[in-house]
């Protein structure tokens, strides 16, 4: 069945002067965007912004208005350059401050583990007003949604468990499929057929990527949609051409 309505966008913002760096590889945007494909929301946008206030605010204020959906990373920890919350709140306009909700979280946690809450670790209990808390079942520090934009860590295993949280609570459309076909000749020979099938099959995405192994060129095409019929009418023309 042909899906009759597009599937919701979003975009993630990575932060942290880290990852512009080279010290910290970025592993939460792979992560993110095999979820959302899996959720049928379609990832149309990644930026990665340093720590810096303003840079963050304005980010997300062209992202929440272009998207559906915006998703962050980095910023929410306890440290100076925590700045994530205090950005967003300018963002939106909302004032920030200790949520009771989240040092009760906090609270709870520290007296489990024999540790103190302390003034930085109480930091992470700074939440934009008007904001919902994402769960955070790893380390507890939550989370927060403030209209379209869903505030999580940086730490790969946290920010894998607040994506867990909050997709079950979006609405996804069709799932994204994709079919992967090897051929074994140079994209300059067959850039032309790709181009026809491309337009004979313009409801699906067709990406060409070139490979040399063991003296072999060739190409792995891609094709990917939400319609399973369409998806393999597509590679079975892929196929008779090639063939």
């Amino acid at each position: 069945m042909t899906r009759t309505r597009p599937n919701p966008t979003a975009a993630m913002l990575v932060i942290g002067d880290e990852i512009l760096s080279g010290r910290t590889r970025d592993a939460n945007m792979h992560h993110l965007a095999g979820r959302l494909t899996e959720s049928g929301i379609d990832l149309r946008e990644v930026r990665i912004v340093s720590d810096d206030h303003a840079a963050i605010a304005a980010a997300v204020n062209a992202l929440r208005a272009a998207w559906d959906h915006v998703f962050t990373s980095g910023g929410i920890g306890p440290t100076h350059d925590d700045i994530t919350a205090d950005a967003i709140g300018a963002a939106f306009g909302a004032p920030v401050d200790i949520r009771d909700d989240a040092r009760a979280l906090l609270a709870a946690h520290y007296e489990r583990t024999g540790r103190e809450l302390n003034t930085a670790r109480l930091r992470m209990a700074r939440i934009p007003q008007g904001a919902t808390l994402i769960d955070n079942p790893v380390s507890v520090a939550p989370g927060f949604t403030l209209g379209n934009v869903h505030v999580m860590a940086g730490v790969p295993n946290v920010f894998q468990a607040m994506v867990a949280s909050i997709l079950p609570t979006l609405t996804g459309g069709a799932p994204l499929l994709s079919t992967n076909t090897r051929i074994e000749r140079g994209e300059g020979d067959i850039a032309g057929p790709l181009g026809e099938l491309a337009t004979e099959f313009a409801d699906l995405s067709v990406g060409s990527y070139p490979f040399q192994q063991n003296g072999v060129h060739g190409a792995n095409v891609v094709i990917r949609g939400a319609d399973r019929d369409r998806l393999d009418a597509a590679t079975a023309r892929l196929a008779a051409l090639f063939g």
